[in-house]
């Protein structure tokens, strides 16, 4: 009887996958139809309920993935794994200062190669949502924009001002007319089906009085006015004028959305944030599973949402200097992608399963009529329902109890902070309170191919209508260790003695950006101080204020102090240190470091950094203030001006033995490695270090700064990712920029995976819509291509613990572990019925059993 339901399943399935119209398929088509004359997509609308593509509405699951932040070797995969997630649209940013670093000059090449990116998605069947900004925040240096722009004269950013109008009109202009000559708008036969201008603008608005409004009005005409085909959106706009579509980000919109600003609008969720964005001395914040379904679930029955996209769905690397203020190079790394690539359960297949139980119910929730009712003092219920199909949505905010409610004559319990999806308005398909060991399918490729246009169908599914939402832990494993010192090499960087040589000198402290243009870190200043022997005490007080993050300060030649701020700390940072003075003339050079440029706030094109004041107290006498004084000026370390961190340019020092170089501030340090075998992901553990910046054969894999620690005492960041497309098969140059000092010898190049999975079924477990005529099962796979190579526990009856901590209970069949082993070991997945036939029987008569598997991948 099974194998004859599965048959007349999958010929249904292959009927619906071949007549499907996904992006990329849709694209192939309309070539042909338009050639005959006989067809042209339309273009993508929208009305009060969903936006509208192919001439229905659709019910649309997305995950922001940013190109920069990975690199063109990792799409295919992250796109793929974010597919089988029940994703239906990819979106990104569109970075401006990447693309045109230097005004007029573009650069669409390597992981900036937006349109291959595009491409990529629409390959593999899904669509895209483009935010083109041009501003982006995002945690992104500069906030997206090129530093050029801080140096147009007269320019306000995001302001009703001509000049900053012009070239962000230019730039917007650039982007839509190459994605319409090469034919990516939906209408063309393209991915695009929504953009976006501007970004998060209300939240400053205010402090530009009458001339924010008006901006608002310009950007959003600009945006219509290049006629694409598709949606506009502005997120974070009450007041975005029509047609643009007002959206939400946040962490919890079906509390905090105000809702569209015409009932012609649909209810549109542009960042649901995964987890805290890192930031350097804090510890990693992860958002609990549960807590991103049950918001999910409540923007969809209380706000009517019919869009979510997940920032991040992958956050991947800030590469170089890319990072904002404090940002650490890893970004996002909770999300349901890791910053490797890596499937990060429970949470990735939590959400898949919420997306199955939504698209099962997409027809009542589009096309259904609403209404909603109290179930108790903390309780309500949503309900969708056409004259053939019902879904509710039942919500039980209070956290801490499990109430009984009454619902169409049903009696339920409602599990703490959760709701509860009844398809048909009668049976639970999805508790976002429970992450479930047991992934109902609900043979999801038939519920997103039945509504043809949407693009997530996928054969995946079809073998899998009882998928385990399997927990794993990710190992970093050190395969090499770089602790030999004859391998390592030294530069110590040279503190800039001579005024004379200065790249600028001044009568004033000059401000930071300005003069590096933000293109280092880094910023000497150098000024000379005479010591008359009638000054008295050589002991001497230097006192430094400053508004960049770090400084280092050196009197002739000796380091004499450190301090640095913090993401959420005062503005100012204050150095308050003794130092010797010898008489004459001596030289205080001041090495100022900025962690990361600004990425928002109003008027960011004024912001100020760098050395505010800089005073000399010796014994009782006034402090004598050196701010007017003339200060040389050098741009950057010395190191970077010859790119000595490249193949080329590391020959242009002399480079020494390392010897007692070890926690020297201000070094340079050089070897190679050899490249790990195999695909997993290669990082390097920094931990033995303190502050820089890493290049791995030219490449910059970020700044590192690991000896500033949270309140747990550990690094915010330890492990800096290389992208394997970065790697040679041997010989990889690593060369770090180490300011504060470390120890090389310590460093370790790892790799990561997941290495132990895990999964837990209940023998009663399957809900009975999916269970109708199905056994439930244990199913584990490994990632990466690896396999089973052992089985650390397994247990049929009633074993203790959980994933993380696990022991044989009262009752066990002794046949588990032969059993699980003769199925799964060598393979890549495997699945085990959790029924007492397969065991030999029933071990323990009239006690509730499940199947507890614990497995080793390598």
């Amino acid at each position: 009887m099974e194998a004859a339901v599965l048959a007349v399943v999958l010929f249904i399935g292959v009927a619906l996958w071949s007549s499907s119209s996904s992006p990329a398929a849709a694209a192939a088509g309309t070539k042909e139809e338009l050639e005959d004359g006989d067809y042209q997509r339309g273009e993508v609308t929208y009305d009060g309920r969903a936006l509208i593509v192919n001439g229905t509405r659709v019910m649309l699951f997305s995950g922001e993935i940013h190109y920069a932040r990975s690199t063109p070797e990792m799409w295919p995969k992250l796109i793929a794994k974010a597919k089988n997630g029940g994703l239906d649209v990819i979106q990104t940013y569109v970075f401006w200062n990447v693309h045109e670093p230097i005004q007029g000059q573009y650069n669409f090449e390597g992981r900036y190669d937006l349109v291959k990116f595009i491409r990529e998605i629409q390959a593999q069947g899904l669509y895209v949502s483009l935010r083109i900004g041009p501003f982006v925040e995002a945690e992104w240096k500069y906030g997206g924009f090129p530093f050029w722009l801080h140096d147009v004269p007269s320019i306000t950013f995001r302001s009703d001002n001509e000049p900053f109008k012009q070239h962000m009109q230019n730039f917007v202009t650039k982007i839509v007319t190459m994605m319409k000559h090469e034919g990516l708008y939906y209408p063309q036969g393209g991915p695009i089906i929504i953009s976006q201008i501007e970004n998060e603008y209300q939240m400053i608005e205010p402090a530009f009085g009458a001339s924010g409004p008006r901006y608002v009005r310009w950007a959003a005409a600009m945006a219509v006015g290049l006629q694409t085909g598709v949606p506009w959106m502005m997120c974070k706009q009450n007041d975005a004028p029509d047609p643009v579509i007002n959206t939400c980000n946040g962490l919890i919109c079906g509390e905090t959305f105000v809702g569209p600003n015409s009932p012609n609008k649909p209810a549109l969720w542009t960042e649901n944030w995964t987890s805290r964005y890192p930031i350097y001395g804090n510890d990693t914040k992860l958002r609990a599973p549960e807590d991103i379904a049950f918001a999910v679930a409540l923007f969809i029955a209380r706000k009517k949402g019919s869009f979510v996209s997940y920032y991040m769905y992958h956050g991947g690397t800030n590469f170089g200097r890319f990072a904002a203020s404090y940002v650490t190079t890893s970004y996002y790394d909770g999300a349901p992608l890791d910053e490797y690539g890596l499937i990060w359960q429970p949470t990735w297949g939590h959400l898949r399963e919420l997306h199955c139980a939504v698209k099962q119910s997409s027809e009542p929730l589009l096309f259904g009529s609403y209404s909603n009712f109290s179930l108790g003092q903390q309780q309500e219920a949503h309900v969708f329902e056409t004259d053939f199909k019902c879904v509710a949505f039942l919500v039980n905010f209070d956290q801490h109890n499990t109430p009984k409610v009454e619902f169409r004559n049903i009696s339920l319990e409602l599990a703490p902070k959760s709701i509860s999806v009844l398809s048909d308005c009668r049976n639970v398909v999805f508790e976002t309170a429970k992450v479930s060991d047991l992934l109902r399918n609900i043979l999801c490729f038939l519920i997103t191919c039945k509504y043809k246009h949407i693009p997530s169908c996928s054969f995946i599914y079809l073998f899998s209508s009882q998928v385990n939402a399997q927990h794993g832990s990710r190992t970093a494993n050190a395969v090499q260790s770089l602790n030999d010192i004859n391998n390592w090499k030294a530069f110590i960087e040279p503190v800039p003695q001579d005024l004379s040589k200065s790249t600028y000198t001044g009568n004033q402290l000059f401000e930071q950006l300005t003069t590096t243009k933000d293109e280092t870190d880094y910023l000497w200043y150098i000024v000379s101080y005479k010591n008359r022997a009638s000054d008295g005490n050589q002991i001497a007080r230097l006192y430094v204020k400053s508004l960049a993050h770090i400084l280092h300060a050196f009197v002739n030649n000796e380091y004499v102090g450190s301090v640095h701020g913090s993401h959420d700390g005062p503005r100012n940072i204050v150095l308050n240190t003794h130092m010797s003075l010898k008489e004459g003339d001596n030289t205080i050079s001041l090495l100022s470091v900025m962690v990361g440029s600004p990425d928002s706030g109003a008027y960011m094109e004024r912001r100020t950094f760098g050395i505010q004041t800089v005073g000399i107290q010796q014994g009782q006498q006034p402090m004598h203030l050196l701010n007017n004084d003339l200060w040389g000026y050098q741009v950057g370390l010395f190191g970077e001006k010859d790119s000595i961190y490249t193949q080329e340019g590391t020959n242009s020092v002399r480079w020494m033995d390392i010897n007692n170089l070890i926690y020297h501030p201000l070094t340079w340090y050089k070897t190679t490695f050899s490249t790990p075998p195999g695909n997993d992901a290669v990082t390097l553990n920094l931990t033995s270090m303190g502050k820089g910046e890493v290049w791995v054969n030219g490449e910059s894999i970020g700044r590192y700064w690991v000896s500033f620690k949270g309140p747990s005492g550990q690094p915010s960041q330890s492990l800096y990712h290389i992208p394997r497309g970065f790697l040679t098969p041997k010989d990889n140059l690593l060369v770090l920029v180490e300011e504060m000092g470390g120890d090389p010898l310590q460093i370790t190049v790892n790799t990561m995976s997941v290495t132990t999975v895990c999964g837990n079924v209940d023998e009663f477990s399957v809900p009975p819509l999916q269970s109708r005529g199905k056994v439930p099962k244990v199913r584990i796979w490994c990632q990466g291509g690896k396999r089973i190579s052992s089985i650390e526990f397994a247990s049929y009856g009633n074993p203790v613990g959980d994933c993380r901590s696990f022991r044989i209970g009262s009752c066990h069949a002794e046949s588990s572990e032969s059993v699980v082993k003769q199925s799964c070991i060598g393979r890549r997945e495997c699945s085990i019925p959790v029924m007492a036939a397969k065991f030999g029987g029933d071990p323990c008569p009239g006690i509730q059993k499940s199947l507890l598997v614990v497995a080793d991948c390598r």
